[in-house]
Order: structure tokens, then sequence, then C-alpha cells
């Protein structure tokens, strides 16, 4: 009897604490809210409702996707920390808040998230509009030397606004970089003629793109993207400068090592399927599968390194 209690109460406090494995077809939740910052339409909103399509039937749960705007991500991030931690939540987690984080004084910081798995690298792409006169980045560049210009990036806290201020840090030009409340909003700025060009993810604009509407200039990518192969590098115009973005999948504090468990390895077996590659190589994501661990590590390094351009840059003290 002594034995049987004790086996019982073993087993609640593992339950209680998160240590037992959650089987795909036991998710201990019904519904799951994907929270992002994102605009609907903007790459981490495009990011999730794709991802919701396969991952709910993985899980077998209910995913809907939630639009928190305001703040660069803070807003978002908030509703996420104050949300339990028992797998019915997560955010999409992505450089902004890390950026959001060391730019301002947000009530949380990334330092208060648990990264739980990442999934994709999405590839930055600079674009203008097909009736613009610009042909090739140089062409951007070269004009904003004359007349100063107008560059676009999404929020302010942005990659993509990162990335800008270092083109404009490598050429001497200092062209007006003008953010926007998510890459919905800049695409139509761009289209419209009011920027010379926007950095946005790939598969933000790819409907524009096949329609003939915007023209690609230049990928922040290490090397030519499979799904671009005309589109040159940044680095091929002379310029040391490539752009990893990150897009993953966070947890409130104190998220059970099971619900981790259950996520990486659905996420795994998404990335696996031919099915869910045929959408995401369409998007022109990059596979990129890391654990729990493994994110958290690289969340750290990523972090520094941008703080460390912050500061080398004056952009804080």
């Amino acid at each position: 009897m002594f034995n049987l209690v004790s086996k019982i109460i073993v087993v609640l406090v593992l339950v209680i604490t998160g240590h037992v494995a959650v089987a795909q077809d036991s998710y201990p939740r019904e519904l799951i809210t994907l929270i992002t910052h994102s605009s609907p339409g903007g790459g981490s909103d495009i990011f999730l409702r794709q991802l919701a399509r396969f991952l709910g039937p993985e899980l077998g749960v209910d995913i809907v996707v939630k639009n928190i705007r305001g703040g660069s991500g803070a807003r978002a991030v908030a509703e996420l920390i104050s949300s339990p931690a028992d797998g019915s939540t997560f955010y999409a987690y992505t450089p902004t808040i890390v950026h959001t984080s060391l730019l301002s004084a947000p009530a949380y910081t990334y330092q208060d998230l648990e990264p739980l798995v990442n999934v994709f690298f999405d590839q930055a792409v600079v674009y203008t509009s097909s009736t613009s006169p610009f042909g090739t980045l140089n062409d951007v560049i070269e004009t904003a030397r004359i007349r100063r210009g107008r560059w676009g990036a999404s929020t302010p806290a942005s990659l993509e606004r990162q990335a800008l201020e270092q083109l404009k840090s490598v050429t001497g030009v200092v062209p007006a970089i003008v953010t926007h409340e998510g890459g919905g909003d800049l695409l139509l700025n761009v289209l419209n003629g009011t920027l010379d060009i926007g950095v946005g993810e790939a598969q933000e604009i790819r409907s524009q793109l096949e329609a003939g509407r915007i023209r690609l200039l230049a990928v922040f990518s290490e090397n030519r993207m499979k799904g671009l192969p005309n589109v040159p590098t940044v680095k091929e115009f002379g310029y040391d400068l490539v752009l990893t973005k990150f897009r993953g999948l966070a947890g409130p504090p104190g998220t059970p090592p099971a619900i981790t468990a259950a996520l990486e390895t659905a996420i795994q077996h998404l990335l696996d399927s031919s099915e869910y590659r045929a959408v995401y190589e369409e998007a022109m994501l990059t596979a990129s599968y890391m654990p729990h661990e493994e994110f958290e590590r690289f969340i750290g390094t990523f972090a520094a390194e941008t703080e460390s351009f912050l500061r080398n840059t004056g952009v804080i003290q």
C-alpha cells in the first residue's frame, strides 16, 4: 500500500512540474492562441497562419492567431506574460522584441520570454515600386547622395530598420528612414511612391511581386536565395551586410518541459513533411529548426551582438 501511494505521489509531482511527456495525440489544451505584434498580412502574421494550418492537426487542437499591435511588440509580449504557462498561448518570436527591449523600456523584455523552438530563418529583401526609376541598389544609393531620399522599414525596433541604418553607415548617405506599424503599411508606401525603397520579408511582398507591382533590388543574405536566383545579395554590391531574421515560438516563463517537448517534436515533423515544405519554400522561408536549449543560446548571442552594434554606432549609450 505504501509503495502504491508513493508511486501516485511521484506521478502527481511529475505532472504538476511538467516532467511527463505529452503524447502528440493528447496535448493538454483544446485551443492554442498564437500571438503576434504583426499587422494582418505582415511577415509574422503570415508565418503563424500558415503554421497554424499544419500545427493544429499535428497536435490535435484548434489554433487561432491574435494580432496585438503597438509598442513594437511590447503589447503583444505583455499579453503573453500575463497568460498561463500551460501550453495555451505562444508568441511569434522574432528579432523585433529584442530591438524593442534594447531601444526602449518596455514593461517586459525579451529576457522575460521562454524561447521554445525556432522554425525558420527569413531572408529580408530590398524592394521598390516597378514604376520607380531604380534598377539596382546602387541606383538607390547614388540618388540618396544627390537628394537624400526616403527608405522604409517596418516597426521602429525591427531588424530591417537596423539593416537600413547599417547600410546608411557603410555607404555614407543620409536618407530619411521611415518606420511603420508593420510590413503591410510599409508596402503601401513603397507602391504609392512615398518611399524609394522598403526592406521586408520575401513572403510579405510575394503577391505584389508576382503581380509585377514591385521590383527586387537585393537580398540581405550570405548567398543568393534559392527561390530568387536572379536577385543579387547586398554583399555583391560591395557592402558586407548579412541579415539573420529568426522566426520561432516563445512561451510565458515557466512553460512546462512537457509542452516544450511536444512543440519540438511537432515542429520537427512538420518541417520534414512534403506538404508543409511546399508551403514554406513557396513563401521563400528557410527551415532552421532549433530546440529549446539551442534556441535559448542563439537568442543570448543575437541579443549581445545587437546591443554591441547599437552601442558602437551611438544609437544607445
